[in-house]
């Protein structure tokens, strides 16, 4: 026991040297833009945790980077069975983090508002959720999501409009039927890039439902070798390198509909 004990200590502290010996980097992959797309002809991944992970991959650790598909459903589960090295794209709770380990965030999953510059109703309002929180301006959501949890919590004065899917609740916006499209803040920035003459993203004050996006490790990672990933995403964060990658994602996916 105790030498087993002892192997399986080794073990994870030398998790990146195990992957270096072996030569591929495997990176658990499941579909969702901007982090992680998958090209229907090539069937090559993009996106920019797929970026970042192919980045460290091949200039850190100096190997192979092999993206095993993947899903929601699936990714933590298969950190636990070793069926890859890393879960791409996770959002931080507390109910994984009972499962596997976090890096440090490579960006910030929150809920944000997408406006219509043109819709005089909204035109000239700062951040704050209270400037929008008022009589006479509709919210639209998509019924059932965390979104729409997080803002029926948040609205006193507003109407909130619960709408079937984002399709619906975006055309709602578009033609004025609502002033306020509540959505996650990489699916409105991808549809802000997309429509840039009328559309306007922004962070409501304070932050409604913001987690890290994260990548996911096996909880037995040591806290060295975590340092490892932790120092190269806060270095690419701080840089704005990342933000860089999230634009270069967001105009690709817009570019692929």
């Amino acid at each position: 026991m105790l030498l087993a004990s002892a192997s399986s200590a080794l073990a994870a502290d030398n998790f990146w040297q195990a992957i270096q010996q072996k030569g591929v980097l495997r990176c658990g992959a499941a579909p969702a833009a901007p982090y992680v797309m998958r090209d229907p002809k090539t069937q090559q991944y993009s996106g920019y945790f797929a970026e970042l992970c192919r980045d460290f991959g091949q200039n850190v650790l100096k190997v192979k980077v092999q993206f095993v598909d993947a899903s929601w459903d699936t990714l933590v589960a298969g950190l636990q069975s070793d069926k890859w090295d890393m879960a791409m794209a996770l959002n931080q709770t507390p109910e994984r983090a009972l499962a596997i380990s976090f890096s440090a965030p490579a960006q910030d999953y929150q809920i944000s508002f997408l406006v219509n510059k043109q819709n005089p109703k909204v035109a000239g309002l700062g951040t704050k959720l209270s400037d929008y929180d008022k009589e006479g301006i509709t919210f639209a959501v998509m019924s059932g999501t965390s979104q729409d949890k997080a803002i029926s919590a948040a609205i006193k004065k507003g109407k909130i409009m619960r709408m079937p899917g984002n399709d619906e609740s975006r055309l709602a916006i578009m033609a004025r039927r609502a002033d306020v499209l509540v959505d996650a803040s990489d699916t409105n920035h991808l549809f802000a890039l997309a429509n840039p003459d009328w559309a306007k993203e922004i962070m409501p004050v304070p932050a409604l439902a913001k987690q890290g996006v994260s990548f996911g490790l096996p909880r037995s990672v040591s806290e060295a070798d975590m340092e490892v990933l932790n120092i190269y995403l806060n270095q690419r964060r701080a840089t704005g390198e990342i933000d860089q990658l999230v634009n270069q994602a967001s105009l690709q996916a817009n570019a692929t509909k």
